[in-house]
């Protein structure tokens, strides 16, 4: 085995692990919602990509978390030949090798707010790591907002004091719908086409997701119980079309998945269970 496959193998557990991790506390969260119920439970498929790899798809639909889905993919193969100038390296080599965790959560009741975290680590002729979280809460709260991007900012500083300013600023610009002049949410971080040093990158990646798992599930057991009404639904499910135009037209994940040949399953699971446009 050379030195990138035994890289490649240790992102893939990473991310694994941190997979296991999520759903056991997502889990958690569920049963604690009402104990007197039987608790929801992450259902788990796996799935082959044609080209090479493959992933695994958990989806949980449940009181707490309407639908939220924690998916996990190694693959690999060659990029067609125009999505390969896209990418970096790629348009020398189309040869790929790609694995990452991505997760995607839309919440029963409007005031738990909905969340985006993906990490992942690409291989062409180069190599690098990417991700992001961002918080999409349809009423934001402050303390929320704060708790997060604290939660991030911390990740960023055991690095690079400056790190966090330069991360916030790229989400900012990433996470926004230009046809609607809008963010999607209140920000997060966002980086890609880290490639100075693999296990300082790679130990970066592992920590933006513990710092996702850490702030996130107090942030939903913060605000669960919280009473809504039907009209704080409707406000809910028109920010949840926003969501479906940011991610059909704009997400680079999503655009990957698809042209890569991933499972259209797995690369749409970030859509909510339902929408509206007024």
């Amino acid at each position: 085995m050379t030195k990138q496959e035994e890289e490649g193998e240790r992102a893939a557990a990473w991310f694994q692990d941190l997979r296991d991790r999520i759903c056991a506390t997502f889990e958690a969260i569920e049963a604690e919602f009402d104990p007197a119920s039987v608790p929801a439970r992450f259902e788990r498929r796996p799935w082959q990509r044609p080209g090479g790899g493959g992933g695994v798809i958990s989806l949980m639909r449940g009181r707490v978390f309407e639908k939220v889905g924690v998916n996990v993919s190694t693959v690999h193969g060659s990029f067609a030949p125009e999505f390969a100038k896209a990418i970096p390296g790629a348009a020398e080599d189309p040869a790929f090798w790609a694995s990452g965790i991505s997760l995607v959560a839309h919440m029963t009741n409007p005031h738990v707010p909905p969340v985006h975290m993906n990490t992942r680590h690409i291989v062409t002729t180069k190599r690098w790591f990417g991700g992001g979280a961002d918080l999409n809460s349809i009423f934001p709260v402050d303390e929320d907002t704060a708790d997060f991007h604290a939660a991030l900012k911390g990740a960023c500083d055991k690095f690079d004091p400056g790190r966090y300013d330069r991360y916030k600023a790229w989400a900012d610009e990433y996470f926004f719908i230009p046809h609607r002049g809008e963010p999607r949410g209140v920000g997060g971080i966002f980086y890609d086409y880290l490639e100075d040093d693999f296990d300082q990158d790679f130990a970066f990646t592992r920590e933006v997701g513990l710092a996702f798992l850490d702030v996130y599930p107090r942030i939903v057991r913060r605000r669960m119980h919280q009473p809504w009404t039907e009209q704080d639904r409707q406000v809910q499910q028109v920010k949840r079309g926003r969501y479906v135009e940011f991610n059909l037209v704009y997400d680079r994940g999503t655009q990957f998945g698809l042209k890569t040949g991933g499972n259209p399953e797995a690369v749409l699971m970030s859509l909510p269970p339902s929408a509206a446009w007024p």
